[in-house]
């Protein structure tokens, strides 16, 4: 059978709109409810690429003033560190004015290293003094350094080396004598690697400058 006929019933009425967003928020609120908060942005942002780059530059001068007081006393690392640090400035600030910076630091400190060694160890076979009282020498800076700061890495240097020479010679005079051959034979060495070691740090202030007023 056919369904009955509608005439004459009203439509269904539609389902009213949803009000908007801000009216039922700004209700919320009016009914004494907290008003709806935004995530707050995370803490910090993007480093200035510029302001990493001032930083290692400070690190890396200081790391060669330290690399250079390590040559003149040899308790602590001297082209060691020049060459590390001239390496990492490199990787840092990239271009050819940190990998030159490294390539100088690298070949003058092998040249300073080996000619310091090479000189050296002659000058003291010659002197007929073995290695072991500058290696008590270095100790006692190394202890000098926590009895008298600053002082105390010289002084125990020398006072080291003249006592290990004074107890291998057996007299006091002559262990002197023998103490002032080594220094003199570590002073050439050091003169020499110190030198290059300063030609070093001039190429790198040179590439620090070139590098920032390019940059």
């Amino acid at each position: 059978m056919d369904p009955a006929p509608t005439r004459g019933r009203r439509p269904a009425p539609s389902p009213a709109p949803s009000p908007p967003r801000t009216l039922a928020v700004n209700a919320h609120v009016a009914c004494g409810g907290a008003p709806a908060t935004t995530r707050p942005a995370p803490p910090g942002g993007p480093v200035d690429s510029l302001t990493v780059q001032i930083i290692v530059t400070v690190l890396v001068g200081i790391a060669y003033v330290v690399g250079l007081t390590g040559i003149v006393v040899p308790v602590l690392p001297g082209t060691i560190t020049i060459v590390i640090a001239a390496f990492v400035w490199a990787i840092v600030i990239g271009g050819w004015a940190g990998w030159v910076t490294f390539a100088i630091a690298l070949v003058l400190g092998a040249i300073g290293m080996t000619t310091s060694y090479v000189l050296t160890g002659r000058r003291l076979h010659a002197a007929e003094v073995p290695m072991w009282p500058i290696y008590v020498a270095i100790a006692s800076g190394i202890v000098g350094i926590f009895v008298i700061p600053f002082l105390g890495l010289p002084l125990g240097f020398l006072l080291g080396l003249y006592i290990a020479e004074a107890v291998r010679q057996k007299d006091f005079r002559r262990g002197l004598t023998s103490a002032w051959v080594a220094m003199k034979a570590l002073g050439l060495g050091i003169l020499i690697e110190f030198s290059l070691a300063m030609l070093s740090t001039i190429a790198f202030a040179i590439a620090v400058v070139v590098h920032f007023v390019t940059a």
